[in-house]
């Protein structure tokens, strides 16, 4: 009798067994935490309203000596804001494994799930990236500043950073992982499906800043609700 391992059957055997769900959950506190950062950069950023001041309107230096003002807040706005980005990409990555042994083989949730949460990376790296250049100039003389410059920097720190409409991808691929497949409890669906949903259509609409407000909730409750699944467990 040969004692050849026979290695088409093992490889088959190996595919078809099922993925095991991640074990941990620092993933879901780096997204909690980011969450919750989210939040505190969209703060910081809407207290650097010097160029929406309608006393200011049109003046230029005025802005830019207002802003010279508050360097503190800005420097506070880049730190929540990359801090946010930093823990993102760890939940997002996290949240990837997850769905990928929730969800059947075939399914699209995972990719469409960690790319939303990317395309808000991104967002808030291009966002805080201008931080380094304009909080030294302002620190130090902000007369050496075109004055223009400033004015475009608080525009930027404005919307940019705002931008979380990716994290809508995310919420409706994970209330689809939900309601669709029962990957999660039926509430995180839901709750997914509403506040993702209404970041995704502020993605595609003129008023995408506004995906800052809901993007960063959705985060902070998913983030929560997950947590408290994994402490069940």
């Amino acid at each position: 009798m040969s004692s050849t391992l026979d290695q088409t059957t093992t490889t088959t055997e190996a595919s078809s067994a099922p993925r095991s769900d991640p074990a941990g959950r620092g993933w879901v506190l780096a997204g909690l935490g980011a969450g919750v950062l989210g939040i505190a950069g969209a703060i910081a950023s809407g207290t650097l309203g010097a160029v929406y001041d309608p006393d200011l309107a049109g003046d230029a230096t005025a802005i830019t000596e207002r802003l010279s003002e508050q360097v503190p807040q800005i420097i506070a706005f880049h730190t929540a804001t990359m801090l946010s980005c930093v823990l993102l990409l760890v939940f997002a990555a996290g949240l990837h494994r997850q769905l990928r042994a929730r969800t059947a083989a075939e399914s699209l949730v995972p990719g469409i799930a960690v790319a939303g949460l990317g395309l808000v990376a991104v967002a808030q790296l291009l966002g805080a990236g201008l931080t380094t250049e304009f909080a030294f100039g302002l620190a130090g003389d902000p007369g050496l500043l075109v004055p223009e410059t400033a004015v475009f920097f608080n525009h930027w720190i404005g919307t940019i950073p705002w931008l979380w409409g990716g994290a809508g991808l995310t919420g409706l691929a994970l209330a689809s992982a939900a309601l669709r497949q029962g990957a999660y409890a039926r509430w995180l669906g839901w709750v997914s499906l509403v506040l993702g949903g209404i970041t995704a259509l502020f993605l595609v609409s003129p008023l995408q800043y506004m995906a800052g407000m809901t993007g960063p909730l959705w985060l902070v409750v998913v983030a929560a609700g997950l947590l408290r699944s994994t402490r069940a467990a």
